[in-house]
């Protein structure tokens, strides 16, 4: 994915134009910047043998996806947040601190508010792979500061820029407690704006214990959005934020989903 920060126009139309540890699996990540990286599946995760539900569902036996959005919020959110809360479906914001968080403070409250996962995608979207590490650690702190402030929370999942991450990467989300969460069904919703595209992108590519990125910046994304939930419902798929898709596991800081 490029990098949005150099497609900025104006706040709200940014980027337009753009636990098992022995069932960690080292997989050749299609990802700029990741030539080959340890990462876990929400499957190994959820080995942990307990009696207790967690929350509403139970992805040792349903059938559950999640859907992440990156970059936001922006002027689209609104209406994002309308469409997931009459469908009932939760999700996982990986939001953008310069202009959007400092531009969009109610949204971020309302994502919270209503149950979604708020988490980080960096402040300024810069890649994590080519800053030093005091650089890295402002990338991840202040908007973690941020969120927090806003909705009194702080976040546990971050998901790097194009998904570029190495060990010191790794290191400082560690100590920062955060997670990596990357993604294994992406709709390239920053190469189109047709709606009906980014739809059939995501439903041929979904399967079971998926995260599908997408950007709630871009034109085409929001409108998308009913036809990938009622594709996925009529496939038996039940919609659960990131840390609902690990559970009974919990995610651990330093590591890296997918």
């Amino acid at each position: 994915m490029p990098s949005p920060t150099r497609k900025m126009t104006r706040p709200g139309a940014a980027f337009r134009t753009a636990a098992a540890m022995a069932a960690t699996t080292a997989l050749t990540v299609a990802l700029s910047g990741c030539a080959r990286l340890e990462t876990t599946a929400p499957s190994a995760v959820r080995s942990v043998d307990v009696q207790a539900r967690f929350g509403s569902v139970d992805c040792r036996e349903a059938k559950c996806i999640a859907l992440t959005f990156d970059a936001g919020p922006s002027e689209h959110s609104a209406r994002l947040l309308d469409i997931l809360k009459e469908e009932q479906v939760p999700a996982t914001f990986f939001l953008l601190g310069r202009r959007h968080i400092d531009t969009y403070p109610e949204l971020v409250r309302r994502m919270a508010d209503e149950g979604h996962e708020v988490a980080s995608h960096t402040w300024t979207h810069r890649r994590l792979t080519e800053l030093g590490p005091d650089e890295i650690r402002e990338e991840l702190e202040r908007p973690n500061a941020e969120i927090e402030r806003l909705t009194g929370r702080r976040p546990t999942l971050m998901r790097p820029p194009q998904g570029r991450t190495d060990g010191t990467v790794h290191d400082i989300s560690r100590e920062l407690g955060l997670s990596e969460v990357l993604w294994s069904v992406t709709a390239k919703d920053y190469t189109t704006t047709d709606p009906d595209l980014i739809t059939s992108r995501v439903l041929d590519r979904s399967s079971r214990d998926g995260i599908i990125l997408l950007h709630d910046i871009y034109d085409g994304t929001v409108p998308a959005v009913p036809g990938i939930i009622a594709g996925l419902k009529k496939r038996g798929y039940v919609f659960v934020t990131v840390p609902q898709l690990l559970a009974p596991g919990k995610a651990e800081p330093g590591a890296v989903y997918r």
